[in-house]
Formats: C-alpha cells, structure tokens, sequence
C-alpha cells in the first residue's frame, strides 16, 4: 500500500520546512528521490503526488518539501499566500532548506545513505549546484531547468528593482502581482560565483540526465543544451511537444499522471536503474 507521511523542520531563517514521503509500507528499505520545486511551485502542485505515488509505487521513497520562502502556508497548501515570505526569498536560502532537507534525510536513514536528486525549473539549477558540491547526490535529474537564475527576470526591471527596493512578477494563474524584494538580486551579485549554474554544471561528475520540452515557452529547449555542453557526461533528453510542466496544470484533477509527465518519469525510471 502507497502510504504518505509529513515531517518539518526549521528552514532559512527559522521558518518552516513542510514535506512529505510517500513510499510502499511493503518494502520500506527503498532507494531515496528527492524532488526540489521550482519558482511559484510547491510540492502539492499540479500532478505531484501523481509523480510521487508513480516512483513509490516502482521502489523508491519519494520525499518532496515546500521551500521555506515559498509562501505555501500549512493551512492553505494549495497556492502561494504569503507574499511576505515568497518576497524575502533569495537563492542562497533556497540552497540552506535543500541543504537541510539533506540533513534530515541524513539522520532519518543514516550517513551513508545516497540521494538521487531530481529538480524542476529554478529547482533544476538548485539541484545542479547541489550536485557539484554534495557528495550525498547519487545522481541528478533535471526537468526544464534554468541554466542563470537572472533568467527569471528581464535584465532592464534591475534598475527599478533596485532604486524601488522591489519589483514585482505575475501568477500567470491567479494574474496576481507577487513582490520581490532587491534582496534577492543583491544575494545574487554578492555571491555570483557560488550561485553561477552553468559553472556548477561544469564540475557535476555523477550520473545526470537532462530532460526538457521542445514547446517550453518559459525556458527553451536550447537552455538544455547549454548545460549539456557544459557537462559532456550528461544525457540530454527532449519530450518532444512538452511545455514547461509536461502537461500538467494547477490544480490537477485526473486520476492519472499527463501522457508526457508520464513519458518523463518512465525515462527517469529506467535511468535510475542503470548501474
């Protein structure tokens, strides 16, 4: 039976870390896949705990987690609320709550316990740098990931940002206006060269497969191929037809996983497999 537990944990700036494991009750000593969520994501979004379920369900313990500055609260899991926190976010406190996560995962199923570590969008460049500095990532998994996290923003809105102390960016959903605070540009300038992707991507040296959709208007395919060059090691896969979330969307009513997130997770499957 496919059973989900939650578990907490104190995040960047003492704020909340929720997560869940979802897992098999039959065979409980499985392989770790960790998911890290992307920019105005979480970890009840869209096709998810389809996602998790699937891998539980194939032999793997599935733990996904809420950033710390999402601003998903407990009480309303299902959207971004508090603008407060999602305006205070910066990368390098993203990278302190993966980091964390790590450590709990750690110490709930012993030091030598390796990761596989898959990331989506901003999570994906999370996850790279991650994987070039930890040697607890087995290997690495990226979906439709960014290869420069000033990609998120046009180049011309710094001047503003930082003369204003904030700009804001829309929900293409809900078309809400969510702030973000100069902090975050600020994080990023002071520590370029910790932060740079496309470096990291330079020095992963585990397994790690890239995939990417060919119709992924948030960020091209041809971002997939930049870190691809970088790491020669790398396998690069296009979802032929895929947008930035493989078919899924917020919320996410059917029952089953979208064809091409389907797609995706049977690749990532076998590719968890190989020796």
């Amino acid at each position: 039976m496919i059973t989900q537990s939650n578990f907490s944990l104190s995040g960047a700036d003492g704020k909340l870390i929720i997560g869940d494991i979802t897992f098999d009750e039959k065979n409980p000593n499985t392989p770790i896949i960790l998911f890290v969520h992307g920019f105005k994501g979480f970890k009840d979004w869209g096709a998810h705990n389809l996602v998790a379920q699937y891998f539980a369900s194939n032999g793997y313990r599935y733990i996904k987690f809420n950033l710390s500055h999402s601003g998903v609260l407990v009480d309303d899991p299902k959207d971004v609320t508090d603008m407060d926190a999602f305006a205070s976010n910066t990368v390098s406190k993203e990278l302190f709550d993966v980091n964390a996560v790590l450590d709990f995962i750690e110490k709930a199923y012993g030091k030598d316990t390796k990761v596989n570590l898959i990331g989506h969008s901003r999570g994906g460049g999370l996850s790279i740098i991650e994987a070039a500095n930890d040697l607890r990532i087995k290997k690495l998994i990226t979906w439709s990931a960014i290869a420069d996290f000033s990609s998120l923003w046009k180049k011309e809105q710094e001047a503003e940002w930082k003369k204003n102390g904030k700009i804001f960016v829309t929900n293409a959903r809900t078309k809400e206006q969510m702030p973000l605070n100069v902090t975050l540009l600020e994080d990023l300038e002071e520590n370029a060269a910790a932060l740079n992707i496309t470096d990291a991507a330079k020095r992963v040296n585990i397994p790690w497969l890239i995939i990417h959709g060919d119709d992924d208007v948030n960020v091209p395919f041809e971002t997939a191929q930049t870190l691809a060059e970088a790491n020669p090691g790398s396998r690069l896969v296009k979802i032929e037809g895929a947008n930035h979330v493989y078919g899924a969307t917020q919320p996410y009513t059917s029952e089953t996983l979208p064809p091409l997130l389907f797609k995706v997770c049977e690749k990532v499957l076998v590719f968890l497999g190989e020796e």
